[in-house]
């Protein structure tokens, strides 16, 4: 066998192929996550903020549609941490910032007309 130009890239081509492929195998998801500590807690924190807001709009929307006709909904902040804790996993969520949350959203749908809370309480 003699080596020539075509018999070397023949051969390293597909061995470079396969080094990238190992490297993304061995390194996957690496640069999504962050390396510092102070970037991995804003990111736990906006993820927090974001999901109380989800939790206190499925709330809103819950109460609204279970409420009769004429009646207000009622959107409470227990309903808010139970939503949160249930369904986004999180051991133990303040009043405080379920309060927060459910204000925000209480304002953003103008519930004032159909709804009422104990979020400013």
């Amino acid at each position: 066998m003699t080596w020539n130009l075509n018999t070397v890239i023949g051969l390293l081509v597909p061995l470079v192929g396969l080094g990238l492929i190992t490297a993304g195998i061995v390194w996957k998801g690496r640069a999504v996550r962050p390396f510092a500590a102070s970037r991995a807690r804003s990111v736990a924190q906006r993820e927090y903020a974001r999901d109380l807001q989800r939790a206190a709009d499925q709330v809103i929307a819950t109460a609204r549609s279970s409420a009769g006709d004429g009646e207000p909904a009622i959107v409470t902040v227990e309903a808010v941490v139970r939503v949160t804790e249930n369904r986004y996993g999180y051991a133990e969520v303040e009043r405080q910032h379920a309060a927060a949350a459910l204000r925000r959203r209480f304002e953003h749908w103008r519930c004032a007309v159909d709804c009422v809370t104990d979020a400013y309480t």
